[in-house]
């Protein structure tokens, strides 16, 4: 990774307490186009405002797009690997392909700036898109997804931070950018907690409480560990996971979000490979059991400087 790459967005800023995952389509038409481009170069500027009000409210938002909306409002170049979701897995188990344009991650350690600022990126783009999912995540006391285990603990720290998730000299019309997918969890809750803790660390392929990771001789090699963990060429290869729970207790909604970043999409799915087809083929991620992908999405994320630049650019 070179010294000199264009300022990235927010990729990288670490968890906080809130969040807001909110996916679009585009509307039709030049118009709408032409709106979304001009919201490209006010998208830094409003972040700046909004966080402003609360200064050690770390505020961030990182905007995505997808491999459609990018041949429509920007044209050629193009990122060199940005192409649509790729579902894997068979039917009943399966990670789905579901409309998006427009991916915006917002994040603070407040949700009442999460929530101004994606009143005012909404408010700017009007009836330029539809928003078709929206969720507000939360930090589950030490970062615990929503089955009770620790989230992210194997996410790339210091230099691999930014060599895992930053394009370099490999596509160098779109340095310090990056690419991304989610998808939305929904959880069989009582299913899962009906198994013991026991059969759980079996699953996840981690001890519950202490999160270290169960020796070779105790962890399946369905795991869910065992299955997310990516390597190439004798290399462990890194994605950073931002994944936040989600929920409304009332209606039984219990969910995980989950948001990868990484320097190139194959990593992201090969990993969905591993979890849905298996690791040989039909030794799928047993967490799907209890697990059921609702959504899917990838969008590439442009530096901050393209960002802005992208305001004035028409295919």
């Amino acid at each position: 990774m070179t010294d000199l790459l264009p300022e990235p967005q927010a990729v990288c800023s670490p968890i906080t307490s809130s969040v807001i995952f909110i996916v679009a389509t585009v509307a039709l038409g030049a118009e709408a186009a032409d709106t979304v481009r001009g919201w490209c170069g006010d998208v830094a500027a409003l972040t700046r405002t909004v966080g402003k009000r609360v200064p050690d409210g770390k505020l961030s938002c990182v905007c995505g797009f997808g491999s459609t909306a990018w041949d429509v409002l920007f044209g050629a170049p193009r990122p060199m690997q940005l192409h649509p979701f790729r579902e894997f897995g068979p039917e009943g188990r399966r990670a789905p392909a579901t409309a998006g344009d427009l991916l915006l991650h917002i994040r603070a350690d407040r949700m009442d700036l999460c929530f101004e600022l994606a009143t005012q990126l909404c408010t700017a783009l009007g009836d330029a898109i539809l928003v078709v999912d929206e969720v507000q995540g939360f930090r589950n006391f030490d970062m615990r997804s929503m089955v009770g285990f620790v989230d992210g603990t194997e996410n790339p720290a210091g230099r691999k931070l930014t060599d895992s998730t930053l394009i370099d000299s490999e596509d160098p019309a779109f340095a310090g950018g990056s690419y991304v997918m989610v998808q939305k969890y929904l959880h069989n809750m009582t299913a899962w907690n009906a198994l013991s803790v026991e059969d759980q660390e079996r699953v996840i392929g981690r001890r519950k409480l202490s999160d270290v990771e169960l020796d070779d001789a105790h962890k399946p090699s369905n795991s869910h560990s065992a299955l997310t963990t990516l390597t190439e060429n004798g290399q462990e290869v890194k994605i950073l996971r931002d994944n936040m729970p989600f929920g409304r207790p009332g209606m039984g909604e219990f969910g995980t979000y989950f948001i990868g970043y990484a320097r190139s999409p194959s990593a992201l799915e090969k990993m969905l490979e591993n979890m849905f087809v298996g690791r040989p083929a039909g030794n799928y991620d047993r967490l799907l059991d209890y697990s059921t992908a609702v959504t899917g999405g990838l969008f590439f994320v442009p530096s901050a400087q393209l960002l802005e630049q992208l305001a004035e650019r028409k295919p």
